[in-house]
């Protein structure tokens, strides 16, 4: 332990050493930041698509971005925050990942104890030389991540997690490979109309249970996690956050079917590789998953349900969530931040669900889940510290060609590379605002506003770049949705996923562990829809 602290005094010091000096560059940092900014609006007239034979005209590919962001989430904002910070501030960011992943595997025990502390340690790590190297900006993009994104999201999982631990499926589900089968096909489909964390939350207590008399269920976990929590959320802006950011930002409601081609050509795929792959362990285990099965198995129960209302507080969340993103009325300023007054209802709103549903919900039915609350309080512990760190790797994005990752921005122009790079990016990135980054270069690169994208894509307008545009959209809307299946905090429900599981004693893959699953299974599948769709 004694290691662990000095280690963790000798990298704070790293890291505030450096950013004290940058204070000292503050001010020509941020006259470099606006020339680049000037410059890149004059010299940026590059072609996006010469195969098509379209003209398009790049309007500072950052500085669309780093406005659209900035001007309405932060109450004035500091667009220039992401030109000035310099890349290895993101070094925190990878120490939180870092122990996510090696932690459980080499210290399972003190990790589950201790994991809160190492989360605030990354946080401060980064917090601490931030707040005094930017001070007013800094505390802002702060206040802005937790009020504006952190809070939401904890209080949306948690009304998710609630409500569905309310349900409960009783009787003879049994593991077999066609019952899994169906279980991730149901979960797969109603992801895009709950969300992806709602069919998640609803759907993982079933599998599990229908397992567990199975010696092989990882690999269902693992499925599940492709499918339900991530690729089964492509059709519709409530299946998936960067999704409902494009309709926020003019794409129509039913515009993401046309994912369904993308999404359909991986669900086939996967549902095909999960039933050769659990019928073949399902045939290893079999001899004794009968003989178990027949030891505690007496009576076959009926599929009955219990908890049923709680189906009246899930669809009151997911209505809440509707409501935020289209109702008008206006905003309250606190600390500098405009707040939505839709996104305060929303989030009353569920805090009501579920308070609701805790009191509506007989003890016997939560006990029948072997519901607990250490999932969701492991996910709002980590990330509160993963929020913090990715604070530099946002602000970078959003400064787009005056970032230090400028470099990821030039290299985005076809629809292939849209595909990847957000994608990627996604991986480890909350998808939501990566989606918006990218989607908003692809606007100014094309001359497009968020009006101009809805009436091309409700065909009201013909434009020169309607067909670019269509293309790359899509692209960046299935790199993000599909590529959260990457890791375990690509998105929301991964990870509750994963928690649920192991409270139920099945022993999950690491973190680089789980990453083998998808490098090996998910991006075979994303080369074939590289090259069916974006070539």
């Amino acid at each position: 332990m004694s290691r662990m602290l000095t280690l963790g005094v000798v990298l704070l010091l790293c890291c505030l050493a450096p950013l004290a000096v940058a204070q000292d560059h503050h001010e020509d940092a941020t006259t470099h930041g606006e020339e680049s900014h000037m410059q890149a609006q004059e010299d940026g007239h590059e072609a996006m698509a010469d195969d098509h034979g379209a003209e398009s005209a790049e309007h500072g590919a950052g500085g669309h971005a780093a406005a659209e962001m900035h001007g309405e989430g932060h109450g004035g904002g500091h667009g220039n925050l992401g030109a000035m910070l310099p890349l290895w501030s993101a070094i925190p960011f990878a120490g939180i990942l870092l122990s996510i992943a090696l932690f459980p595997l080499f210290a399972p025990v003190w990790w589950h104890h201790h994991f809160p502390k190492v989360s605030a340690f990354w946080a401060l790590v980064f917090a601490i030389p931030f707040l005094i190297a930017y001070k007013g900006a800094a505390l802002n993009e702060i206040l802005h991540i937790y009020i504006a994104d952190y809070i939401p999201f904890i209080i949306l999982l948690w009304g998710l997690f609630t409500a569905s631990g309310g349900i409960l499926l009783k009787g003879s589900l049994i593991g077999r490979p066609a019952m899994n089968l169906l279980l991730l096909l149901i979960g797969t489909l109603l992801a895009s109309w709950m969300g992806t964390t709602g069919a998640a939350m609803v759907m993982i207590r079933p599998l599990i249970r229908a397992n567990k008399n199975r010696q092989y269920k990882v690999h269902s976990v693992v499925f599940f996690i492709f499918l339900v929590a991530n690729i089964g959320g492509s059709l519709t802006p409530l299946g998936d956050p960067p999704l409902f950011l494009g309709f926020l930002h003019g794409v129509p409601f039913f515009w993401t079917f046309n994912l369904f081609p993308h999404m359909a050509v991986m669900v086939v795929a996967l549902l095909l590789i999960y039933f050769i792959l659990d019928t073949v362990l399902f045939n290893k285990e079999k001899a004794n998953f009968e003989a178990e099965l027949n030891k505690h198995q007496g009576e076959k129960i009926p599929l009955s349900l219990h908890g049923t209302h709680n189906f009246i507080f899930l669809a009151g969340i997911i209505g809440a969530v509707l409501f935020s993103g289209i109702a008008k009325l206006g905003s309250l300023e606190f600390a500098g931040l405009h707040i939505a007054w839709s996104s305060i209802i929303r989030d009353v709103f569920i805090l009501l669900m579920v308070f609701l549903s805790i009191k509506t919900t007989k003890a016997e039915v939560r006990k029948g889940n072997e519901f607990n609350w250490f999932p969701i309080k492991e996910v709002a512990y980590l990330f509160a510290g993963i929020f913090m760190c990715i604070i530099p790797m946002l602000a970078m994005l959003k400064a787009g060609m005056n970032g230090h990752l400028a470099f990821i921005i030039e290299a985005t122009k076809e629809p292939v590379q849209f595909f990847w790079i957000t994608g990627t990016l996604s991986s480890f990135l909350d998808n939501a605002p990566t989606y918006l980054t990218f989607f908003n270069l692809a606007e100014g690169r094309l001359g497009l506003t968020d009006a101009m994208v809805n009436g091309i894509l409700t065909g009201n307008l013909h434009h020169e770049a309607e067909f670019v545009f269509r293309e790359v959209l899509r692209a960046i809307a299935a790199g993000a949705v599909f590529f959260g299946a990457m890791t375990y905090i690509g998105n929301a429900p991964n990870f509750m996923v994963r928690s649920i599981a192991e409270e139920q004693n099945i022993k999950m893959p690491s973190f680089f562990g789980y990453m083998l699953w998808s490098i090996g299974i998910l991006v075979p599948l994303f080369v074939i829809v590289t090259f069916i769709f974006f070539i």
